[in-house]
């Protein structure tokens, strides 16, 4: 299939009098070889139902609507999205593609078309791409996979493991839904206008979160304390979760996990034991 590339994404943004925005964190890709990577490494199946968040101008949708059964793409910008039928339309790829004018934050899978999403792939805005990954991993569980490119800070933050010192919220939240990890670097010229920081993709794999009693909310309201107040111990910065710091520590122990030890130390997996142990 013919993708886009530099001029023709220029000639689409003149039409469309558009001027890409940092509020939205609109960066288009115009590298038809980087999107072809995007979707070898994405590694989907004829019957994958894929979610594209912030397709744009198209760049990467016209890619993926020949590797799946169905490409459901949730655009924010009603302009973009009005025009990203049209342009697959002209690109004769237009069967398969389903386009949806809201806000991924605030999507759920009633808002889907009765599309029920396997594999999430998609460049997304700077601004908001960990809460946009951990809402669809909540609200979307039959998200079994996903590709997505950040800004490489993001990516080091998602895929990072304890005792990394980018280790944090984000990357415990991750890893309660999914095992994530770092799919390569992407540089700055690929995209326009031409981001100021460097780019990554992360590859997602669901997994089962870990076995526990606590809800995920208990679990996750530990990882938001211990994280808040890094520097401290656990002892100290979970004292107000738990109640006082003599709770803490026995609540600590309990779940085998020392208190002079610090959030980035821990995995999920011992989070999920200290929610367990609350007073």
């Amino acid at each position: 299939m013919r993708l886009l590339g530099p001029a023709e994404i220029r000639i689409l943004a003149d039409k469309l009098d558009l001027r890409p925005t940092k509020k939205l964190g609109q960066n288009f890709v115009i590298d038809a070889g980087t999107v072809r990577r995007i979707v070898r490494v994405a590694d989907l199946s004829p019957d994958d139902v894929v979610i594209e968040v912030g397709p744009g101008l198209g760049s990467l949708t016209l890619a993926l609507l020949p590797a799946a059964a169905q490409v459901v793409a949730v655009e924010i910008d009603p302009v973009l999205a009005t025009q990203l039928p049209i342009t697959a339309a002209e690109h004769e790829a237009a069967g398969n593609l389903t386009v949806i004018n809201a806000d991924a934050m605030k999507i759920t899978l009633d808002d889907l078309a009765g599309h029920v999403p396997t594999a999430l792939v998609a460049n997304l805005p700077y601004n908001v791409a960990v809460p946009v990954v951990l809402h669809l991993l909540q609200t979307l569980p039959s998200l079994r996979k996903g590709l997505i490119m950040v800004q490489s800070e993001v990516a080091d933050r998602l895929a990072a493991g304890p005792g990394s010192k980018v280790y944090g919220i984000p990357s415990v939240k991750a890893a309660w839904y999914a095992d994530v990890r770092r799919a390569g670097p992407v540089g700055r010229t690929v995209f326009w206008p031409i981001p100021n920081v460097d780019s990554g993709l992360v590859s997602l794999t669901r997994r089962d979160p870990p076995p526990t009693t606590a809800s995920r909310e208990e679990v996750f309201e530990v990882v938001d304390a211990a994280f808040a107040q890094r520097r401290k111990t656990l002892r100290a910065a979970l004292s107000s979760w738990a109640g006082t710091p003599a709770d803490a520590e026995t609540t600590l122990r309990a779940a085998g996990v020392d208190p002079s030890e610090r959030g980035e130390q821990l995995d999920v997996h011992a989070f999920a034991r200290i929610a367990e142990h609350r007073p």
